[in-house]
């Protein structure tokens, strides 16, 4: 059957009627080739298991795997996402950092509770965290603020993240004035500042062949770590 045009510049095949971008996307395939998951043979807790994982991920040429998008909700509920860096993982869970007035610390102040997703295609897997959030204590925000190249330290005392700007020039004169002004020793600024997400639920996915995927869930249970398998 040949697809007829349809009104706004869509196509209609079999009653399905999409726009064009859609029909696009929707014949991008590719099937996943994989040993797959047995709960047998995962860590007894993520966080072990995602060690091995991401230990796996830093061994190929994919960039920044330490990416993730953050979901949070604001206090009006309305959820929004972003991309993040992790730059610790441990038993407390994931912690990044960020500017602890921009609209996702304002989000997770007043709701503390958020989502993060990593997602590493070339190996078609992807790792799924729910939890807890809580601030990073002012002394480890400070040392790691140290490691931070010059530049980045100027920018998180140039920038207030989230605010609305007039143009980029503005952001530049005040990046350059703080470069002239802050000395060799730059102090971590008091809007500045870390978060750690605490996972109260993790899910390991692993890409299959016929879409038919592996979904592994370690479910916090009073106080132990369940594993369970869902249906793809």
């Amino acid at each position: 059957m040949v697809p007829r045009e349809a009104e706004g510049s869509a196509v209609t095949w079999r009653g399905y009627r999409r726009r064009v971008i859609g029909d696009v996307a929707a014949r991008l395939r590719r099937d996943y080739e994989s040993e797959g998951l047995t709960e047998a043979s995962m860590a007894a807790d993520p966080i072990t298991e995602f060690e091995s994982w991401f230990g796996d991920v830093t061994t190929t040429s994919i960039e920044e795997p330490n990416s993730f998008v953050l979901a949070t909700v604001d206090d009006d509920g309305t959820p929004s996402a972003r991309a993040v860096l992790m730059k610790d993982m441990s038993e407390d869970g994931i912690t990044f950092y960020t500017g602890m007035d921009s609209r996702k610390s304002r989000a997770m102040r007043s709701n503390p509770r958020a989502a993060a997703t990593f997602v590493w295609i070339p190996l078609h897997r992807q790792v799924r965290f729910e939890g807890t959030v809580r601030e990073v204590e002012a002394v480890v925000a400070d040392q790691y603020f140290v490691t931070r190249p010059r530049g980045a330290q100027i920018a998180a005392h140039a920038s207030h993240q989230s605010e609305v700007v007039a143009d980029r020039d503005l952001l530049d004169e005040e990046f350059a004035r703080l470069d002239r002004e802050l000395g060799d020793e730059i102090q971590r600024p008091d809007h500045w500042g870390g978060w750690v997400l605490r996972p109260t639920a993790v899910e390991f996915w692993q890409g299959r062949p016929n879409r038919f995927h592996d979904r592994i869930l370690y479910r916090l249970d009073d106080g132990r770590w369940l594993k369970e398998r869902l249906s793809p």
